[in-house]
């Protein structure tokens, strides 16, 4: 019987199936492998169904794609509907942009402990070194390589973890997290509603589920030098939002808020009436 516990991997995604598969791929050598992936599609066309449904007789454990159509960005609503379609106790979540360290699984699974959430960093790629990387469908890249930057955050180093981990991102930066990289219990998640889909656009999305998870008295630990992932480079998201999801956020602060209504449960009761 395993040590960990049963864990879905979350992968969101939108509209880059060539990004994802080199994703899919570093999965398979993951030296822990999750139960199931659940793909958070948030509008994907044609090709990423594809790409999905090519994958699956291949993979060794079950995919899912969850999709909903493309109304602008609404990755809180996708990850909410792939949280209610996980069938485990522990969920890992990540990008469908990001190469997974072999041991990512195993990082986030070793260090899976109630009353605690988990996040991470990752380390970020050029857009010459990405192009690269997508086109050789390659999942091993040398910190030594040209085009590779803050590549402290890609050495896995268990012993200084330990170091890092507590004292790094507290204080002021309690509540920072990187929604590419964390990890939950998924009854925490349901018991604060998952995501706040009232967020518009992107921004902080990531950190107000941190902050309510928090007010409910979770912990959240940081893995540094851990669950190490690689970020292929894209052109940055509008930032149309990011003021009034900062006041949002503030408010889930001021308030000690917990439970938001526009979340995951009607994905839940969605799922009860299928059964029915």
């Amino acid at each position: 019987m395993s040590r960990f516990p049963s864990c879905s991997l979350v992968i969101s995604t939108y509209n880059w199936p060539e990004a994802l598969e080199v994703c899919l791929l570093s999965i398979l050598h993951q030296t822990v492998l999750p139960q199931e992936v659940v793909i958070a599609d948030d509008g994907s066309k044609e090709d990423t169904f594809k790409l999905i449904e090519s994958y699956k007789s291949e993979f060794p454990v079950p995919i899912h794609h969850v999709w909903h159509p493309d109304n602008g960005f609404q990755v809180g609503k996708a990850r909410n509907r792939a949280f209610a379609k996980a069938k485990y106790d522990y969920v890992v979540q990540i990008d469908g942009d990001v190469i997974l360290h072999p041991k990512f699984i195993y990082d986030h699974l070793n260090f899976a402990a109630s009353g605690y959430f988990l996040s991470g960093s990752r380390m970020l790629l050029t857009a010459d070194l990405s192009k690269k990387i997508l086109k050789e469908k390659r999942t091993l890249i040398s910190l030594f390589e040209k085009g590779v930057n803050n590549k402290l955050n890609g050495i896995r180093f268990p012993i200084m973890s330990h170091i890092l981990s507590p004292l790094y991102r507290v204080g002021e930066k309690k509540y920072y997290v990187k929604g590419c990289n964390m990890s939950f219990w998924r009854q925490d998640l349901i018991d604060v509603n998952g995501y706040d889909e009232n967020f518009i656009g992107w921004g902080r999305e990531d950190s107000d589920l941190a902050i309510r998870l928090m007010n409910n008295g979770k912990t959240k630990r940081f893995l540094k030098q851990r669950a190490v992932m690689c970020h292929i480079w894209h052109k940055v998201a509008s930032r149309d939002y990011e003021k009034i999801n900062i006041t949002r956020m503030n408010e889930a602060i001021q308030n000690k808020l917990i439970w938001v209504d526009n979340g995951m449960d009607k994905y839940l009761n969605e799922l009860e009436l299928h059964k029915i």
